[in-house]
């Protein structure tokens, strides 16, 4: 008797922990983080880079750029036909014309990493259909995990994503510099890295489809913004944060923007804590510093 009176409770019961774990589930499906761990394995950092971007040339991406921030970490920057008509259907679309991959050595093993495009998709508030390039990017690198924080975000989050109160949110960029014409203001850019200005390299350039549009990649080597100060601070998880570098400089129309560093970083690493976010204190305005000093005329 005592069983069959608990019956139906015991069956209610059951079911609503069911739909829970199903919510749960969902949730999960629909949370986005930074970065994607492809694989991990041993082997040479050289031959993972080569087989790395083999392997991305075979699924329709071009390498644009690649370069060691500091030792035992490769980045390589990637483009595709479908991304670069992507970024040209939104405004500032051109900062997710290209996709970071990192290849990096911890400990005894290397770790293939990338940006999560799904990610960055709505971080930039771009528009149109970004899962062919995230497929793309799975069958060429893997998916074993996202990455990069603990709870991630949903989509919604992440277009109105910013790190705290009062600080700045994606359309918040930095006007760097203002020229007579969208060629004189490219010319700029190349001049600045080819004099190598304020410790800058170049690392790629990038032509977004349809608009008078450049996304360029810039490693930095001097001062309290130089890539390896900023990760030898702030990356110090189990997986690396490797493919948050190098930072872009978007030439869009006769202005060169940039996106504000309190920003760049925090999308990278979303989940630093006030503490080591005080400890660089001193980057976003040294990047915004050599930023502006590599186009000065």
């Amino acid at each position: 008797m005592i069983r069959n009176r608990f019956s139906p409770f015991l069956q209610t019961l059951n079911l609503l922990c069911l739909c829970f774990l199903l919510l749960q589930t969902a949730h999960a499906e629909d949370t986005l983080k930074p970065y994607i761990l492809g694989s991990t394995g041993t082997g040479t950092l050289a031959d993972t880079v080569a087989t790395s971007k083999k392997s991305l040339a075979d699924n329709g991406f071009t390498v644009v750029g690649e370069y060691a921030p500091y030792a035992d970490a490769h980045v390589v920057i990637v483009t595709h036909a479908d991304l670069q008509k992507l970024a040209g259907q939104s405004d500032f679309g051109g900062y997710g014309v290209a996709q970071r991959v990192s290849i990096t050595q911890v400990g005894g093993q290397i770790q293939v990493a990338y940006t999560n495009p799904l990610y960055m998709y709505d971080m930039y508030r771009m528009q149109g259909d970004i899962s062919g390039v995230a497929k793309a990017l799975d069958t060429a690198l893997g998916q074993q995990q996202s990455f990069g924080s603990e709870d991630g975000f949903s989509a919604k989050e992440l277009r109105k994503y910013h790190y705290m109160a009062f600080m700045p949110y994606f359309d918040d960029h930095i006007t760097v510099a203002e020229f007579d014409s969208h060629s004189k203001a490219l010319q700029a850019v190349e001049a600045g890295l080819a004099a190598g200005k304020s410790g800058t390299t170049a690392v790629y350039k990038v032509k977004v489809s349809g608009k008078n549009e450049t996304l360029f990649g810039v490693a930095l080597k001097e001062g309290d913004g130089a890539d390896a100060a900023i990760m030898d601070t702030v990356d110090k998880a189990p997986l690396r944060h490797t493919a948050h570098l190098p930072y872009d400089l978007l030439v869009s129309g006769n202005k060169v923007y940039m996106l504000h560093g309190k920003f760049r970083i925090a999308q990278s690493f979303p989940d630093l804590s006030m503490g080591t976010f005080m400890d660089i204190s001193g980057a976003p305005g040294a990047i915004e510093k050599a930023m502006r000093r590599l186009v000065d005329q």
